[in-house]
């Protein structure tokens, strides 16, 4: 697909500078240049600036906050790589700032429409959910944002080893964790996860999940099992979601989600069937949906159905087809 990289997080052509990751002088060099800058994350959330929340608000390396900061899953700033002009770029994790006082209904909710502003940082420097502002940002903050929120993400909840249970320390600039006891190493983790665009003549196959909002349908979804194919979980996930058989199935785009840690494989397949038969376990509801209908939902004009979230492959994928671009 031609425009695959053009999805949101799809990325930017960032530096990661790998080759720095295990030198240690080198290291230490990229934390005090004077251009480097971080990204702090607060429970997930980037911090952005802007009136619209549309930037990165990064802050220089010896501010307090990544010095002397109240830490999170890591003490110490992951790197994630150089900008362009070569400047040092990293990640703090502050989570464990309480954030008292401020509005935290919406934390960890579906839609979380709160920002959260540190007393150490300017006026109009917040925390935001990374999924409400993801379409605003451009291509490079969108690739390091998603990053941050991955990486330091799997640090929360790989503390310890797999093998034999002890702690793990932190290593190559974030990017392992090795246990002291045993040996074992760890990486950080990515789950495959196949998304599906199935199509019979003018028509999408669409489902939604318990506990989604009113009106909100998607993309059939789900994760590639060990041992299978992306051609076998895409097959095989629409039948046991919505009991359609697919027969050809390719490839079309993917996406790095950091919701927490999956990457996305956009596919395109072909229903063999129209006959719908979920399993109330895995989806609440299927249907087919005409493009006539499906261009009405983007308009907002839908009686039942509205439009994939914008950012989301699902989003982009659907756009696509209603475009006739898939190619």
């Amino acid at each position: 697909m031609k425009r695959a990289e053009s999805v949101t997080f799809g990325g930017s052509g960032l530096d990661r500078a790998a080759q720095i990751r295990t030198d240690a002088r080198a290291l230490e060099a990229a934390r005090s240049d004077t251009t480097a800058r971080c990204i702090l994350m607060w429970r997930g959330k980037p911090l952005v600036m802007g009136e619209a929340l549309d930037q990165l608000a990064l802050v220089p390396m010896d501010h307090d906050l990544v010095t002397n900061g109240p830490g999170g899953a890591i003490d110490q700033p992951i790197l994630l790589g150089r900008s362009d002009a070569g400047a040092p770029l990293f990640a703090m994790d502050i989570s464990n700032w309480s954030a008292d006082g401020l509005d935290l209904s919406g934390v960890g909710a579906f839609v979380d429409r709160t920002e959260q502003q540190h007393p150490g940082l300017p006026v109009g420097h917040v925390f935001a959910e990374l999924r409400r502002i993801m379409t605003r940002l451009s291509a490079r903050d969108a690739e390091l944002a998603a990053t941050a929120k991955a990486v330091i993400g799997w640090h929360e909840t790989h503390r310890f080893c797999a093998r034999c249970g002890n702690p793990t320390n932190i290593s190559q600039a974030g990017w392992q964790r090795l246990c002291p006891a045993c040996g074992g190493q760890h990486f950080p983790r990515t789950d495959p996860v196949v998304i599906m665009l199935v199509t019979q003549g003018d028509s999408v196959l669409m489902g939604r999940s318990p506990g989604w909002p009113d009106g909100m349908y998607s993309l059939l979804a789900g994760f590639v099992e060990p041992g299978e194919t992306l051609e076998a979980a895409v097959r095989r996930e629409v039948m046991e979601e919505a009991g359609v058989p697919v027969g050809p199935v390719s490839y079309l785009a993917s996406q790095p989600w950091p919701f927490p840690s999956s990457l996305m494989f956009g596919c395109a397949a072909e229903a063999l069937s129209r006959e719908i038969t979920i399993d109330p376990v895995e989806i609440e509801d299927a249907m087919w949906v005409t493009k006539s209908e499906m261009m009405q939902a983007f308009a907002g004009e839908h009686p039942k159905l509205l439009p994939a979230r914008k950012g989301a492959i699902a989003h982009f994928l659907l756009r696509n087809w209603l475009a006739d671009t898939l190619d």
